[in-house]
């Protein structure tokens, strides 16, 4: 069987296919209703007259815990599942402190996700801004002031694909960067909403596809690699803390022991590159030696 994962802006979807590719179950953590204490409204948090929209990082955290509990009741017996892969939200961006990544790697078993990763050390910025958040205009024109691409609106669109918009994650990350200069120096890694959900399976970082990535304005589409303009415009040392990109079906590797020692995983059951759910919507087949995962995304 294969696992299919959905971070979408209202809620976290399952679905378990089989190996002819047909549903075999499907289970959802509403975020609202699901998880009220974090207050969320559409699975957001907006202050009244403020253009900043954020999510609590951890929130995604507890209702991946319950949401992997609500498929053992389903009976799902997890050892069948040969890989997982998933879709989430654009432009939202995870910042894990130093000192995460052995938290990843040394997760342990008899516990929650959500209390292990929900120590403060954990995430530098608590609060991840997401999609919804319009508060960059600022952070925008300087990243169109400088020279990317010949510089301007147009310019940036001819690297990155598209003009700086207040959602894409390289005005979020310039604007953390600016305002929250201490949290963005303690920062390892910066992550989208769907490498932090990959890297949760993986049990170590994982790297930003190339679609999703395609959605920041630091990506370089033509060489598929963060464009170095773009990064300088943005923050410093950027490019360490964004780490690697690979394509969109790239096999990262076994699932974290966690999974395997808590839920019964098979050891051998394969972590592939999550994107975010624009691109995922189109629907692919990813062959992955010598199997397929079918990938759709919810939203």
């Amino acid at each position: 069987m294969y696992l299919g994962l959905d971070f979408s802006t209202q809620k976290l979807k399952a679905v378990v296919l089989n190996d002819e590719l047909q549903s075999v179950t499907e289970a959802h953590v509403q975020f609202d209703s699901d998880l009220p204490e974090f207050r969320t409204h559409g699975g957001v948090v907006q202050k009244k007259s403020s253009k900043e929209v954020t999510v609590p990082t951890i929130m995604w955290v507890k209702a991946l815990d319950m949401l992997l509990e609500r498929l053992r009741v389903c009976g799902i017996d997890f050892s069948q599942i040969l890989a997982i892969s998933g879709s989430a939200q654009q432009h939202g961006s995870v910042y894990w402190g130093k000192g995460a990544k052995s938290v990843l790697t040394s997760l342990s078993s008899d516990r929650f996700l959500h209390e292990q990763l929900g120590l403060p050390s954990v995430f530098t910025i608590p609060n991840s801004p997401v999609w919804m958040d319009s508060s960059t205009t600022k952070q925008c024109r300087h990243l169109e002031s400088g020279n990317v691409g010949g510089g301007g609106p147009l310019g940036m669109a001819k690297v990155t694909g598209s003009r700086a918009y207040e959602r894409f994650t390289a005005s979020q990350i310039s604007k953390i960067a600016e305002e929250k200069p201490n949290a963005y120096a303690v920062t390892e890694r910066i992550s989208l909403v769907s490498s932090f959900a990959c890297s949760i399976f993986l049990g170590d970082f994982a790297p930003i596809d190339w679609a999703d990535g395609s959605g920041m304005n630091l990506f370089d589409i033509h060489e598929k690699d963060w464009s170095d303009e773009c990064l300088q415009l943005c923050a410093p040392y950027l490019r360490g803390k964004l780490g690697p990109t690979v394509h969109s079906y790239a096999n990262l590797g076994p699932i974290s022991p966690y999974f395997v020692e808590r839920f019964g995983f098979n050891p051998e059951c394969r972590v592939i590159a999550f994107t975010g759910d624009n691109p995922a919507s189109l629907a692919g087949i990813f062959a992955v030696e010598g199997f397929h995962i079918i990938f759709v995304s919810t939203t």
